[in-house]
């Protein structure tokens, strides 16, 4: 009889539980207060200093921040495309979840899972604030807040073996911060290559989940988990420094090219080249230089008259697009008035290249550039130079941004000792680019130009004339054999006028830059204040490149 009686009363106690949670759950989720209070509503005058900081979380940023700026127009152009944006970023939603719940179906026992509504509802965001960033990048940074109180309409339906799950998303609330980077900065519609979008700080999210029409969030435990699990998501993938990568234009169309090595060329020798003097020789000299660039191109030492000239020269050339970029050779008989005569002609692509591999070349020399034409039947002789192609390292490449920066010394971490041997040894290119000045002024005129002096080697930007803020934006580069750690680089921004005379020219202000941290940053791009002048500042950027 104890038996019996023990039986029965676990046999209710296992029915009664689940069935009494059941209930509960009924009546918690469907069950509706008969009467709701009114909430008491009074003016902003009337309420405490309690009530106040309350509702300063609310208050939007162009109101607590100077540096933030009130769009209400922006938000007025939002809400009349919203019905459109909606269907856009709606179309974009399935498009890109579909191959996602692809890879599901199959999965236990999943047979299909598709949206059967998907609306954003007709709410639009709102931008709170809106912040422009300056750097001295070529980029354009953006940094608003967004707040979002919409009324979605999402429904998700998965078919599990017969039984049809659907689950949706109701009431969403999201507060977020983020920076939005367009770079870089390019002459083509729209003007920019690239949009990078990372977040300041971690979003806030608040949404209803309704499965099987339950309110799952209303279980407790289960809204904590969930909102914690979303945040740690979105802020592994897009909290700064991390970013989403939005291509806009084409690289291919953009010319953003940056130098990615050098070509080391070796002019050996020519052989039985054409008689153009008098006496039945020639002064023949090498002119060479790569498609694409619009640097003056180099040249040999004229070797008077001889037909079969040994040179044994070597030069540097900066490379950009070794799939592309083509080495132009020409040979000229030089002459002391007139013109100089082309003997002959070639090229060579440098994709034939091995990197870090010295090859010989012995080529023909044309007429021209038609390699096919049937009237240059005329022996030209030809020459031998040798070519190798150095890369830079890829660790010295990347240098532009705070995520390139963080792995360069991520990488420098790993290895301490070889890394910093190889830094403060070993041939590079020191690329100097003057983007611009500001607050320049002379006493007697102002068409202000740049010039670079480093080494004995003088260089001059273009002159921009009556401004006191030019802009050059020109790069100057600096093949050396070893880093230049005890160097400095001087810059001066003088202002010339046309004719001949007291003060034509003038000296706006100086600068002298140690390159011992250029160095060992890879790069400095910073604005600088110039002596000998009141207000001016310089903007220079300054990279050195290992090979």
């Amino acid at each position: 009889m104890a038996f019996l009686s023990t039986l029965t009363g676990i046999i209710g106690f296992g029915m009664g539980v689940p069935f009494g949670l059941l209930l509960g759950f009924y009546f918690f989720i469907y069950s509706k207060p008969k009467f709701v209070q009114e909430p008491i509503t009074r003016r902003v005058s009337q309420l405490d200093n309690t009530a106040l900081l309350n509702l300063l979380h609310d208050i939007p940023l162009w109101v607590k921040c100077p540096d933030y700026e009130r769009v209400d127009w922006l938000n007025k152009i939002i809400a009349d495309m919203w019905p459109y944006l909606n269907k856009a970023i709606c179309a974009s939603i399935r498009s890109m979840t579909e191959p996602m719940f692809a890879e599901y179906v199959g999965m236990f026992q999943i047979k299909t899972i598709a949206f059967e509504n998907l609306s954003l509802g007709t709410i639009p965001p709102d931008i709170y604030g809106f912040k422009i960033c300056e750097t001295n990048e070529n980029e354009l940074v953006l940094e608003p807040e967004v707040r979002w109180a919409g009324n979605p309409n999402i429904v998700l339906v998965v078919k599990v073996l017969t039984f049809r799950i659907t689950i949706q998303v109701v009431d969403m609330q999201i507060l977020v911060a983020p920076r939005v980077t367009l770079k870089p900065l390019v002459p083509t519609i729209p003007c920019f290559a690239n949009v990078s979008v990372s977040l300041l700080k971690r979003p806030e999210i608040d949404f209803g989940l309704n499965v099987l029409g339950g309110d799952l969030m209303s279980i407790p435990g289960v809204y904590h988990i969930i909102q914690r699990t979303i945040k740690m998501q979105i802020a592994s993938l897009y909290l700064w420094p991390q970013s989403l990568e939005i291509p806009i234009l084409d690289p291919s169309t953009v010319a953003i090219n940056k130098s990615v090595g050098i070509l080391h060329v070796k002019v050996v020798r020519a052989h039985k080249l054409l008689k153009m003097d008098f006496l039945g020789t020639s002064d023949p000299y090498v002119k060479l230089n790569l498609t694409g660039e619009s640097l003056p191109a180099k040249k040999t030492s004229i070797k008077k008259r001889n037909l079969n000239p040994v040179w044994n020269e070597k030069f540097k050339l900066v490379v950009k697009d070794p799939e592309s970029q083509v080495l132009q050779l020409e040979v000229f008989d030089w002459d002391k008035v007139g013109t100089h005569d082309r003997l002959g002609m070639q090229f060579v692509p440098l994709k034939l290249l091995t990197a870090n591999e010295t090859k010989e070349f012995k080529l023909d020399l044309l007429k021209h550039t038609f390699i096919a034409d049937p009237y240059d039947k005329k022996p030209r002789g030809n020459i031998v130079i040798e070519l190798t192609y150095a890369p830079f390292r890829e660790e010295s490449i990347k240098v532009d941004g705070i995520g390139d920066v963080l792995s360069r010394k991520e990488s420098s971490l790993d290895r301490p000792s070889e890394n910093n041997s190889e830094v403060l040894s070993g041939a590079g290119l020191l690329s100097v680019t003057v983007q611009g000045a500001e607050d320049v002024e002379g006493l007697r005129h102002n068409n202000p130009y740049a010039v670079i002096r480093f080494r004995g080697d003088k260089k001059k930007t273009k002159k921009i004339k009556k401004t006191r803020h030019p802009l050059w934006n020109e790069e100057f580069q600096f093949m050396l054999e070893e880093p230049p750690l005890n160097d400095t680089i001087r810059i001066q921004v003088m202002s010339r006028r046309k004719g001949i005379g007291f003060h034509s020219k003038e000296c706006l202000g100086k600068l002298d830059i140690n390159l011992t941290d250029v160095v060992h940053n890879g790069r400095i791009n910073t604005k600088y204040h110039l002596m000998n002048s009141k207000n001016g500042k310089i903007h220079v950027d300054i990279k050195w490149t290992i090979v």
